[in-house]
């Protein structure tokens, strides 16, 4: 009778010792789920500091200037994000928005004047998921990573930029294009007197965002790529198509920066073919911060906008603070350094 007892105290206890592992794995297992979730607390963390050591960090001014920065960089990590969910990763994206921004420009200038805005707008996106293709078919077809022939790309896409078509700045844009960059959604007047406008274009990036979850939350085909960027051999068997997914996650990608560029050349009103160059760090470590993983098979759209806004605030509100601007690279390299470790504690936490 002893012996049972014993037994039983033996069992009663395993219970509680399990409750206590779930309950010491729980915060890590939320942020399993939710990586995402440790960027916004950074972001609020910043935000909120900012604010309290120059309070007009939170004007609309402030905000609208911030808004327009994100557009850009955030139709870039779009795209960065999808390749990274699928395995791969893109930085040809600078010269794809660069080829198609200043391609289509020229062309607009010198053959077809009165191009409706909307048809500007499409072959942008068009010429960029022309070359977004062709890094599919190259990684797909060469068997070689992604990181290499999107590098060959990169150089060759600037090349054919720089060769054929200009190296001459276009100062006088079509006069469609700069009003498009002009076309105001919201107009605040700040304090100074000074009219602020958050411009029409700012709408591609929400729209983007929406679309790009859509694409992962409710098609097969967002499902394809998170499976071929867990496992592609283990995506193979199951009958996903490895070729279909490498061409539309780069194709997805190109058509993105083909709007950025013709976004960045309306917003600015003119058109620079050495425009995005060494955008890259910056676009990779938005979507890095916003928990997708280089390996691919992770990630969400919700988290890359973090990503976006986190490395965004940080490019704005370091003169805001009395840090010089040449600190942005430092502190987004070390907000890197941390997301790294971050997420290697955590699985490790999980994992034992």
């Amino acid at each position: 009778m002893t012996v049972v007892q014993t037994m039983t105290d033996k069992n009663q206890k395993t219970p509680k010792l399990d409750a206590q592992v779930t309950v010491s794995k729980s915060p890590f297992v939320f942020l399993q789920r939710y990586p995402e979730s440790a960027s916004l607390l950074l972001l609020v963390i910043i935000c909120v500091a900012v604010a309290v050591i120059n309070p007009s960090f939170l004007q609309a001014s402030s905000l609208i200037d911030m808004g327009r920065a994100s557009v850009v960089t955030g139709l870039f990590a779009l795209g960065v994000f999808t390749v990274l969910a699928a395995g791969g990763i893109d930085v040809s994206f600078p010269a794809i928005g660069a080829l198609a921004m200043y391609g289509i420009s020229k062309l607009v200038l010198d053959v077809f004047p009165d191009m409706p805005m909307a048809l500007i707008i499409v072959l942008s996106v068009l010429v960029g998921t022309v070359l977004g293709a062709i890094n599919g078919v190259l990684v797909h077809g060469l068997k070689a990573p992604a990181l290499i022939v999107t590098i060959g790309t990169q150089y060759f896409y600037r090349g054919i930029l720089l060769v054929c078509i200009g190296t001459v700045w276009l100062m006088e844009l079509p006069s469609q294009m700069v009003a498009f960059g002009k076309w105001s959604l919201i107009d605040i007047t700040a304090n100074s007197g000074v009219t602020v406008s958050l411009p029409v274009y700012f709408l591609s990036f929400p729209l983007a965002a929406f679309l790009t979850w859509f694409v992962f939350n409710r098609t097969l085909m967002g499902r394809a790529i998170f499976a071929v960027g867990g496992n592609a051999q283990v995506a193979s068997r199951l009958g996903y198509n490895l070729r279909t997914v490498n061409v539309f996650a780069f194709a997805f990608a190109g058509a993105l920066a083909g709007m950025a560029g013709v976004i960045q050349a309306s917003a600015n009103r003119m058109a620079n073919p050495f425009d995005f160059a060494g955008t890259e760090i910056g676009v990779i470590a938005a979507v890095i911060l916003g928990g997708a993983r280089i390996t691919g098979g992770t990630g969400s759209v919700l988290g890359t906008v973090i990503g976006v806004f986190l490395v965004t605030v940080v490019n704005n509100v370091l003169v805001l603070v009395g840090i010089p601007s040449t600190w942005q690279r430092v502190v987004v390299g070390a907000f890197i350094l941390m997301a790294a470790a971050f997420f290697v504690l955590r699985d490790r936490k999980i994992k034992y």
